[in-house]
């Protein structure tokens, strides 16, 4: 099996070193069904002093990333075909589990592009295919959006889970939140485990377990409801 390659450009390649002590993601990383590589613009500047960063044209607080260190990490990394280059920014499009889904299957590489200090050099996204964000807050650096990804992504490829049915129905997929799930004791605190759950009808369970997921989906996330009811109809 040929591995999914992930490449990221980060100015704190250590930040990323974390992810070999995740469980899923070290076994995967281990394995060989992933592969990850770090590259540092820093390697790249071409000044004595390894500038990266430089004031913005027309005035303004903070500084930029410059676009030739960016340029000449992106130029040095083997390309396979299936691939997107994504950049970690505040101004990209809300991450959700179809993404992680459709690179996971669509591409065999993700170039992550990490940012820093007031943002990009503009024609740094002339290199980019998606633009990303987490969420509706800033960060110090795209590291921890890059590793979300990473996260999210590898746990999806084929390998990386023990029981891939698993995926099946966790919230997210296809716009639901999971149903509520149960384990021993059968009382805990006066607090029961629904009496459907250990009834051992498979089709009543089943039943059951999507009309909660349907609740729980309405109640705490409309809007996922709202796309889930488009999708059906």
């Amino acid at each position: 099996m040929v591995p999914y390659r992930l490449d990221v450009v980060s100015l704190s390649p250590d930040a990323f070193s974390s992810l070999g002590g995740l469980g899923i993601i070290k076994r995967a990383l281990d394995t060989n069904i992933a592969e990850l590589f770090l590259h540092n613009p820093r390697d790249f500047a071409f000044d004595r002093y390894r500038k990266v960063d430089d004031e913005p044209y027309g005035g303004g607080p903070g500084m930029l990333l410059k676009p030739e260190p960016i340029f000449s990490a992106i130029e040095s990394i083997p390309l396979k075909e299936r691939r997107k280059v994504i950049m970690m920014c505040p101004q990209g499009k809300p991450l959700q589990q179809q993404d992680l889904q459709r690179w996971s299957l669509e591409q065999d590489q993700l170039i992550l592009i990490c940012g820093q200090y007031e943002g990009f050099d503009e024609r740094i996204r002339t290199l980019v295919d998606e633009e990303i964000s987490i969420g509706d807050f800033i960060l110090t650096g795209g590291e921890l959006p890059a590793m979300v990804i990473i996260n999210g992504l590898i746990r999806l490829l084929p390998g990386s889970l023990g029981d891939k049915n698993s995926l099946l129905e966790e919230s997210h997929n296809n716009f639901l939140l999971d149903y509520p799930q149960y384990t021993r004791p059968e009382n805990y605190r006066g607090m029961k485990v629904p009496d459907i759950l250990r009834s051992g009808n498979h089709k009543a369970i089943a039943d059951w377990r999507q009309r909660k997921r349907e609740e729980r989906t309405k109640n705490r996330r409309p809007d996922l409801y709202a796309s889930w009811l488009s999708k059906k109809s």
